[in-house]
């Protein structure tokens, strides 16, 4: 590239026809302009390459790399491909299914560049479902009595909530390149089908992070998404994660977690994830396979969590006649899944 870009974007898609050029849009609307975006179609069946293509025509900072179809329990391979063809200082992070708000880039390399000891920059962002009509909620809680360690200092206190969950909106992060390659690129561990957390816990042990309490952009939550079929995965890959940063660094000044704690969370999050993994494959009708899911919720795990064994009861029941569980849940004024 004739000018070096400040910013790579990685953005790994797969089979997101109704959402990527909304997700390119929202980076060719951005106020800071000095970027490049790699694209990253993992075998779609669909008309992501064909958009993608478009788009990479129309402008040359976005670049299309179509490989064979490797799935997300290989997305380590696919985003670190994306940091060897990158040419930027700073790595982005926007799955083809996600989008920014115009001023996102600007306000994080600022922060960054004010800030060169930072290993990352990241923010706030909503959660909303596939037609973006509904917001679910908005990620982190600036407020939260653990936000005290959003800033991830002294280095490595961000561990005393990554242990427990990942607080951080992955379409948010802006990542030092240099710092990424330092702890060896995107990592995948324990059979997650995601890099985001195992990458940051890298990342936090060895610099600070920058918090904006801004919302700088939208995360889609639907039932179709290839990772609502591994809820129950991703908790186990969680809690052998948090086992093993445990292990390896007893002596970690810079945490505070008492273990029998830990454990007593991490059963309540496995039925938890049991009965939202029930509710996914209810709506996808895989009814027998949701029974399961609420089985395992109903009667694994101790008395952990109650309210969502007996949330999992009805949902083995509505599974056994074939019933409608998000109608359900708009009539008791809950959260639906159920793709628009």
């Amino acid at each position: 590239m004739e000018n070096r870009p400040v910013v790579s974007i990685i953005t790994p898609t797969y089979n997101h026809e109704k959402y990527l050029a909304e997700c390119i849009e929202s980076v060719l609307c951005q106020t800071f302009q000095e970027w490049e975006m790699i694209i990253l179609n993992d075998g779609s069946g669909d008309r992501t390459s064909e958009i993608a293509a478009t788009y990479r025509d129309r402008d040359k900072r976005i670049r299309l790399v179509n490989q064979e179809h490797v799935g997300i329990f290989r997305l380590s391979e696919t985003y670190n491909l994306g940091v060897e063809m990158s040419c930027g200082i700073y790595l982005a992070i926007l799955e083809g299914d996600d989008c920014w708000a115009p001023n996102k880039l600007e306000l994080q390399v600022a922060a960054m560049q004010n800030e060169p000891d930072a290993v990352l920059c990241w923010s706030m962002a909503r959660c909303v479902n596939a037609d973006k009509r509904v917001v679910f909620y908005t990620s982190p809680d600036a407020d939260a009595p653990d936000a005290k360690f959003y800033f991830n200092d002294p280095v490595g206190s961000m561990m005393n909530i990554f242990l427990y969950r990942n607080c951080i909106p992955a379409l948010t992060i802006l990542i030092k390149k240099e710092s990424l390659l330092q702890t060896g690129g995107f990592k995948q561990v324990f059979g997650l089908p995601l890099v985001d957390l195992p990458t940051l816990y890298e990342l936090a042990v060895i610099g600070r992070f920058i918090f904006i309490p801004e919302t700088l952009g939208d995360w889609r939550n639907y039932a179709t998404q290839v990772t609502k079929t591994y809820p129950a995965v991703m908790t186990v890959g969680f809690y052998r994660m948090a086992q093993s940063f445990i292990k390896n660094h007893p002596s970690a000044s810079m945490i505070s977690v008492d273990v029998k704690q830990l454990d007593r969370h991490y059963a309540g999050r496995m039925v938890i994830a049991y009965a939202r993994s029930g509710r996914y494959k209810l709506i996808r009708k895989e009814y027998a396979q949701a029974r399961e899911d609420y089985a395992s919720a109903i009667f694994g795990y101790g008395m952990s969590e109650p309210i969502w064994k007996l949330r999992a009861a009805v949902g083995w029941i509505l599974s056994l006649f074939h019933l409608d569980v998000e109608g359900l849940a708009r009539i008791m004024g809950k959260r639906s899944y159920t793709e628009r």
